[in-house]
């Protein structure tokens, strides 16, 4: 089976051999012929014949990739014909000899072995029916002759499996290409997801706050004959710039994950349980009323898994001061070996609808299946719960 081109640049050059090595072997076919024509003389019909063989013969080798075993046969017969009929004795069996070698390099070795074979019986045969002392080819030149057409086969059949292999090696490239690339993708599309989870957790929350504290001051200013209002509204302005601030902090300690390896490291603290105080204190400055229990022995977290832990408690809190409207949250931590569960109830509305939570939830989830746990989001009697299991590895 021949190897197909694979573009067509490939296909244009494949066509412009075929041509060169026609008109190479025609070349040679009517040099040999006109050196042969020296000293002998030819009837018109037997001149005829002869050209239109030769032409013939030498013609099909164009078509020698696209029909190798056609070819081969077209100028093993146009040969048959021409040496009887021909007194000149050129050398058109070249044209054969190419066609057999494509027929072989091209897949087509059993049924190439079968044609030279016939190509031998038939010069044996034509020498037998010469007459004592006019053989044109002696038993020397015979068995040269079909050595010579078995190298050829052999080095044909050697060429077919080099390219072979050259293909089957180019494909394998291809193959570990393609299979780099996408892993490259896949990198690539998980990272983005990474980032754009880490943003939006971080500026999800403290951008609600803000929103929050920033519309009970402008209410507040609003009532202008309420006493205190000016001290409550400059409370809640308060609680805005620190929030925004807090929110500069852990932009810049995400951001900072970003950076090349020989940039100078973030300086802001990681995120993580042990700043839980601090998130609850932000949310506590929006007028909600937020406890904090632990259950089980406080340990050391891995820090993929400790930051995991603290997001899914703020974007909970940030779907708290988003949609529920409530007034009491409360946060739990139980560590027990191998792993620790996070807990976020609120006496909120809950929620009808999941999708009325955005990607939070989604979020949430994807980080606890990250680390093989798992997350649930549902209504409750009095509000609604998020819960988390995270397992981890112990250190020994």
């Amino acid at each position: 089976m021949a190897l197909p081109p694979t573009s067509r640049e490939q296909r244009l050059s494949a066509r412009a051999r075929d041509i060169t090595v026609a008109l190479a072997v025609t070349a040679v076919v009517l040099g040999g012929t006109f050196w042969g024509m020296r000293g002998k003389q030819e009837t018109f019909w037997q001149a005829v014949l002869g050209w239109a063989l030769v032409g013939i013969g030498c013609a099909a080798l164009y078509f020698r990739r696209r029909w190798p075993i056609a070819v081969a046969v077209v100028t093993l017969l146009a040969s048959a014909a021409y040496y009887p009929v021909s007194s000149y004795d050129g050398p058109l069996l070249v044209a054969f000899v190419i066609a057999l070698y494509t027929a072989a390099a091209e897949g087509r070795f059993a049924a190439a072995v079968a044609l030279g074979v016939v190509a031998m019986l038939l010069v044996v045969y034509g020498e037998v029916l010469q007459e004592p002392g006019q053989r044109k080819v002696d038993d020397m030149s015979i068995m040269m002759l079909a050595g010579w057409l078995l190298s050829l086969l052999v080095l044909a059949r050697a060429q077919r499996t080099r390219a072979a292999y050259l293909e089957e090696v180019r494909q394998r490239a291809l193959a570990a290409e393609r299979e780099q690339e996408a892993r490259a993708q896949q990198s690539a599309s998980e990272e983005r997801l990474r980032i754009a989870r880490e943003l939006h957790d971080v500026l999800g929350h403290s951008i609600s706050l803000i929103n929050v504290q920033s519309s009970a001051a402008l209410h507040r200013l609003g009532k202008n004959r309420a006493e205190g209002s000016l001290a409550t509204a400059e409370e809640a302005l308060e609680a805005v710039k620190s929030t925004s601030k807090s929110a500069l902090d852990e932009l810049r300690s995400t951001l900072g994950m970003l950076r090349r390896a020989d940039e100078a490291a973030p300086t802001a603290p990681t995120s993580g349980l042990e700043r839980l105080p601090e998130l609850l204190e932000r949310a506590r400055s929006t007028g909600l009323e937020v406890h904090l229990e632990t259950h089980g022995t406080a340990r050391a977290l891995p820090p993929p898994l400790d930051l995991a832990a603290y997001r899914i408690v703020q974007e909970s809190l940030t779907n708290v001061t988003r949609h529920a409207r409530a007034c009491r949250v409360t946060v739990t931590l139980a560590y027990s070996d191998g792993e620790v569960r996070v807990r976020i109830d609120d006496d909120g509305r809950g929620s009808p609808d999941e999708s009325a939570q955005g990607s939070g939830i989604h979020g949430m989830a994807e980080r606890a299946k990250a680390f093989g746990g798992e997350l649930t989001a549902r209504n409750t009697a009095d509000g609604f719960r998020v819960s988390a299991r995270l397992p981890f590895e112990e250190e020994r």
